[in-house]
């Protein structure tokens, strides 16, 4: 008998995935909205729609950088798949959040706002941009958003950026 993957897997394994649509040379991330085994909202991180591919108008180099050294066009994943919910009249609250990177500071302020409940995560964003700590996390533990990092079986995923 075929055994049958968890939740958990298939919610990372399509973060996973959705992180290969970005379009930003940094760093591909991907997130996953649910609520009671649902998906409500699915977001990579990248420019808002109708403004610039940054792969495609600074293949080299990337978007302008911000007076703070970030992306100047960039949405991050998490506020993508929040944004999107939100749009289409879905409420996010009680919900889990898949990401691929831990949250930052800024989307860890929304994430708790919105009444997300819950963010599990692959990577550390405190370890990607080199940071002795996770800021995010420590902020959403803080005020009782529950955080993971994912430790299960993605077997289905051959590659990430």
């Amino acid at each position: 008998m075929t055994q049958r993957p968890a939740f958990d897997d298939i919610y990372m394994e399509l973060a996973v995935n959705l992180a290969k649509r970005s379009h930003c040379i940094k760093r591909h991330v991907g997130a996953v909205l649910t609520k009671d085994t649902r998906i409500i909202s699915i977001g990579y991180n990248g420019p808002p729609a109708g403004t610039h591919n940054c792969d495609e108008e600074w293949p080299e180099t990337g978007c302008p950088r911000s007076s703070k050294g970030s992306c100047s066009l960039a949405l991050h994943a998490e506020q993508n798949a929040i944004l999107y919910a939100v749009k289409n009249k879905s409420s996010v609250e009680g919900s889990t959040l898949y990401v691929t990177l831990s949250p930052c500071l800024s989307c860890a302020r929304i994430i708790f706002a919105m009444g997300i409940l819950k963010v599990i995560y692959l990577k550390s964003y405190g370890d990607f941009k080199g940071l002795e700590k996770d800021e995010g996390l420590e902020f959403l533990n803080r005020f009782g958003v529950e955080t993971q990092q994912y430790h299960g079986n993605l077997e289905n995923v051959t590659h990430m950026i």
